[in-house]
């Protein structure tokens, strides 16, 4: 059985391409599947393996299969799942293998790979999609352990660690962007689109700076009000923002739309009714709530993860230490697991030999209890016992011998005593 891990991330692909790769929540469960049928398809026997990991950084395939080329297979369901052209997508994806692989997952687990360095929230973003996958059966012996493990190595990063020191999260990178813009954020009106928890991280930080109001849009108006209460704001519908947005300096949407909510169309009209005074807007969304040709408006500041993602490396160089220290981490889990797979790779054999030896063991006893069902001496039947199966272990091994030739016959000859080398 082959691990892998294939995809992209905020590192590999532009915001462009990551939100054609990725999958909507409710679709989750139906690409597992899928992509379990596609390598199935390929290796009709196999008992393959597949979770799907999809936010605004990354859309990741993990899988464990027994398929020829399993990691080209994993990549070409990407891009056949999403209907793109493989061509222009492979430049852009990892495609990792066994030991690499869950490497990668170690450190995805543990923030290392995140664009916000040892930020937390990937950690529940993974437990969420392997939820999912386990809900539909996609997780088998491996990504059950895979994904456990990871769990134990990011909660031991993040305790022997400072990883999460001087980070700038993605909500602090937005305040700071606005306050470039506004020199006080007390005097603007700030709409916030969607009710998740990265919605939530934002408005925790805006609302800290005291707007003139903080209003929450989303589609379901109770939840939105749940969450404007918790700021003393107030919660519309989606279906107001064409009468409403004209009102709102700072818009921030992340929702998990597979379409834009924003258009070019709405933000003109809307600038039209503001008197050409600015609009910053901020779109952590992927794929994206506003359409991107929004940015080429005079008086609109827009900006996407990407953008806040190079505000965010603000102090890296203060975390190369916790770094240093998180990977020699990883590094010795990763070494265990693979010894783990070791391990599971040679669990057929020993159940093969311990199959062969029950029935060897099986054979000579029923012979064992004929000869004393005759009367024989029970002494001698136990010698006769002791001697069959002495005769029947090292009949394999002999002829093994006797068969091989040259390098094969002499490394037999070397491994041989050391297998059959009893307790004393």
């Amino acid at each position: 059985m082959q691990l892998l891990a294939v995809g992209l991330n905020h590192t590999t692909a532009p915001v462009s391409l990551r939100e054609q790769l990725a999958f909507a929540p409710e679709q989750l469960g139906q690409a597992v599947m899928a992509a379990r049928a596609w390598f199935e398809r390929i290796d009709a026997h196999g008992s393959d393996e597949a979770a799907i990991l999809s936010t605004c950084n990354r859309t990741e395939l993990y899988a464990a299969s027994d398929v020829a080329n399993p990691l080209d297979a994993g990549a070409h369901f990407l891009a056949d799942f999403h209907q793109l052209n493989y061509a222009e997508l492979r430049p852009h994806l990892y495609m990792l293998p066994q030991g690499d692989a869950v490497r990668h997952t170690f450190r995805v687990a543990s923030g290392l790979d995140s664009m916000v360095l040892g930020e937390t929230q990937i950690l529940g973003q993974i437990k969420d999609a392997i939820r999912t996958a386990d809900e539909v059966g996609g997780l088998g012996t491996y990504l059950h352990q895979l994904f456990q493990r990871s769990f134990s190595v990011a909660k031991e990063v993040r305790s022997t660690t400072e990883i999460g020191a001087h980070s700038v999260s993605m909500a602090a990178a937005a305040v700071r962007l606005s306050q470039r813009i506004f020199d006080k954020i007390a005097e603007q009106h700030v709409l916030f689109i969607g009710a998740g928890e990265m919605i939530e991280l934002c408005a925790t930080h805006f609302a800290a700076q005291n707007p003139k109001s903080i209003t929450i849009a989303n589609r379901t108006l109770d939840r939105g009000e749940a969450l404007a209460h918790r700021y003393n704001g107030r919660a519309i519908r989606l279906a107001e923002l064409p009468e409403k947005l004209h009102q709102y300096d700072i818009v921030i949407s992340c929702t998990a739309s597979s379409l834009p909510l924003i258009g070019l169309g709405l933000v003109e009209r809307a600038i039209k009714a503001r008197r050409h005074k600015p609009m910053f807007m901020v779109d952590l969304a992927v794929p994206r709530d506003i359409e991107s040709e929004v940015g080429r408006l005079n008086d609109v500041f827009l900006y996407t993860v990407d953008d806040l993602g190079k505000v965010v490396q603000t102090g890296l160089e203060n975390r190369q230490a916790a770094v240093a220290q998180a990977e020699a981490i990883i590094e010795t889990r990763v070494q265990s697991f693979m010894h783990w797979i070791d391990d599971r790779a040679v669990v057929p054999v020993i159940q093969g030999l311990q199959e062969s030896g029950e029935a060897l063991r099986r054979m000579e006893l029923e012979r064992a209890r004929k000869m004393l069902a005759k009367g024989e001496d029970i002494d001698a039947v136990l010698e006769a016992l002791s001697r069959g199966l002495t005769a029947k272990f090292m009949h394999g091994p002999q002829q093994a011998l006797h068969r091989a030739q040259g390098d094969e016959r002499a490394h037999l000859a070397a491994l041989l005593p050391q297998l059959f080398r009893g307790r004393r």
